[in-house]
């Protein structure tokens, strides 16, 4: 088998989510394999131009029409798939870096909320209705607070136990289901296990959703999915880690 083909799928997220696991992130392999030995090319410019599509993305949406809403929605694919590039190239070229790890997870934050943001905007001109933006924003606070709550949880964590992080790790050790070492009928299993990641609402899932109203200029319903998800999401992950932190053996934390 192509050793650089093997290389590469070898730097596949395990347990990607549910668009990226079987549509971007082999896309991202597939382009990787073309330009993952250009030097010039590295992982956090790639992460910028993941950045600056996203953004001309978000920006064709709060112009409007039906051929910018075509365009935002191959340049929000064209961004995911950068997004899974940059950490690819980085894991292939063993040159993966702290600094290129924060602001990759900044730049997937800020598009999520440049994304709705326009969506919600869009959606309010074409009726004059506040309950889009009202919709937007309630599902974007609700989905900055995941992200919020698991760090504010880890940092607890840290303080409460150094080798935390050591121990999670250890924990998430995820066997290899599917991909081009494995037959067709096992690939073609491991897709229909990972297809009730759906239900997760995660940027994967927004990505296909995001894309698939703006092509059908539908955007009311998916802000409406998408708020009461993140909504959810949000209150949820919230209580379950101060469940867990409540469980654990009380030491002093300074707030």
């Amino acid at each position: 088998m192509n050793e650089r083909l093997t290389r590469l799928w070898a730097t596949k997220t395990k347990n990607d989510e549910w668009w990226s696991s079987f549509v971007t992130a082999p896309l991202a392999i597939a382009a990787n394999y073309l330009l993952v030995d250009l030097t010039w090319l590295t992982p956090n410019r790639i992460t910028a131009l993941s950045f600056v599509a996203a953004v001309i993305g978000a920006l064709c949406i709060v112009v409007g029409g039906t051929s910018n809403f075509v365009i935002a929605a191959a340049l929000i694919h064209v961004s995911h798939i950068l997004d899974c590039m940059d950490g690819q190239m980085a894991r292939y070229r063993k040159t993966s870096s702290a600094v290129g790890s924060y602001f990759d997870r900044l730049t997937d934050q800020a598009q999520v909320i440049l994304w709705f943001g326009a969506v919600g905007y869009a959606a309010y001109t074409s009726s004059l209705d506040v309950t889009p933006l009202f919709l937007a924003f309630i599902g974007t606070a609700f989905y900055g607070l995941r992200g919020y709550a698991k760090y504010v949880a880890v940092h607890v964590e840290m303080t409460l136990n150094s080798e935390y992080l050591a121990k999670i790790s250890a924990e998430k050790v995820i066997t290899e289901k599917a991909g081009i070492a494995f037959t067709w009928r096992e690939n073609f299993n491991w897709f229909l296990k990972e297809q009730h990641k759906i239900f997760n609402f995660d940027e994967g899932v927004f990505v296909f959703m995001l894309s698939l109203a703006l092509l059908l200029n539908n955007l009311d319903l998916m802000l409406w999915v998408f708020a009461l998800s993140q909504f959810f999401y949000g209150s949820y992950r919230a209580v379950q880690h101060g469940w867990r932190i409540n469980s654990t053996p009380s030491h002093p934390i300074e707030k």
